[in-house]
């Protein structure tokens, strides 16, 4: 089943008065729960929820599993970030590093000592199948687990001092040799085959040299997916009257080389913010969001589509799709969204068997 073919009927679904919104389905779990993210396959599902622990949903039988203080489960119910490979679920909070043993049906949880109770803010973690290991992202330092030898090793990425460029919020594998770091302060490019701790090992991308087309005071990186020949980095929007150039915002399209380009709200997105990024077949799905420059509000602005053969922006108006979204997942059948209002499952292939 080609997926660009599913994909290209349900956009036209949403968008074509001529297709009725009734040949699509979007299901709606976890209402009032606020999603964080969300890892898996259609059958194993794990949801990482901010203040109501963590969810694995088996999307076939319907069956759920629910982990949480309230049942003595795990204990802690805020996370941010989760990841698996076939024994073990990884969640990352504010107060360390949550390992689920899937055969033990145990949780163990880790703190780390560099970087004080910030540096246990985990808010990214990466599994890596080519090195079996796990990439953690904290507030303050970069942490590397061996799963063969069971090594935590504490890495800085600092650069130039800013102690923003060694706070990570994103991680995206780019084949068996390069990993990418999004921070407060900018991109790190890895490149495996050196070490780490070895800096020419690692390339740095803020906004000076015309990186991100030298837009902004800062750089921060809220998302990453790295596509067959660009790197599509979202950045986060933050803005005061003050300050009204910090944090720009906006979709980057990075040839890994030299080409920058910028989609934005002058090309049609309803906010500069860009909570996360995924993609299907030819079109990449973006969840966006905008600031308040007075306070520190984030208005959610909801689903963006674009067609990566023009990169026109699709808007997505559809009333069942919230419009505060924290997370995409792609799971290679259904679309599924975490949300403030809870977890939604959009079907792209059950109208559409005809299609092989």
């Amino acid at each position: 089943m080609k997926i660009y073919i599913l994909v290209y009927t349900f956009i036209s679904g949403l968008l074509l008065s001529s297709f009725a919104q009734d040949d699509f389905t979007i299901e709606h779990y976890l209402k009032g729960v606020s999603v964080a993210d969300i890892t898996g396959k259609p059958d194993d599902l794990w949801i990482a929820t901010h203040n109501d622990g963590i969810y694995n949903f088996d999307s076939g039988k319907l069956k759920w599993e629910h982990h949480s203080s309230a049942n003595k489960s795990i204990d802690q119910d805020f996370f941010y970030t989760i990841d698996k490979n076939d024994k073990f679920v990884w969640a990352g909070s504010a107060d360390g590093l949550f390992t689920f043993n899937i055969r033990r049906k145990s949780w163990q949880k880790r703190k780390f000592g560099k970087g004080g109770q910030l540096g246990n803010w985990i808010r990214a973690v990466k599994y890596d199948k080519y090195d079996d290991c796990l990439w953690i992202g904290r507030f303050q330092y970069l942490t590397k687990y061996d799963l063969s030898k069971r090594r935590f090793t504490d890495y800085d990425l600092t650069i130039k001092k800013d102690t923003k460029s060694n706070s990570v919020k994103a991680i995206e594998l780019e084949g068996r040799n390069l990993v990418w770091f999004g921070t407060e302060g900018g991109l790190h490019k890895y490149d495996k085959r050196k070490n780490l701790e070895n800096k020419s090992s690692r390339k740095f991308y803020d906004n000076s040299l015309n990186y991100f087309k030298g837009e902004g005071d800062k750089v921060s990186v809220n998302s990453l997916f790295s596509g067959n020949a660009h790197l599509w980095i979202g950045l986060e929007e933050f803005k005061t009257t003050e300050n009204p150039n910090y944090n720009l915002g906006g979709l980057y399209k990075f040839d890994r080389n030299f080409t920058w380009e910028k989609i934005d709200q002058s090309d049609g997105l309803t906010g500069n913010g860009i909570n996360c990024i995924t993609n299907t077949g030819k079109y990449l799905w973006v969840s966006v969001y905008s600031f308040a420059n007075i306070g520190t509000q984030k208005y959610g602005k909801g689903l963006a589509i674009i067609d990566l053969s023009d990169y026109k922006v699709i808007k997505v108006t559809d009333e069942r799709i919230p419009l505060n979204i924290n997370k995409i997942f792609y799971d290679s059948e259904n679309i599924w969204i975490g949300a403030e209002t809870g977890l939604y499952k959009i079907n792209v292939t059950n109208k559409f068997a005809k299609f092989e």
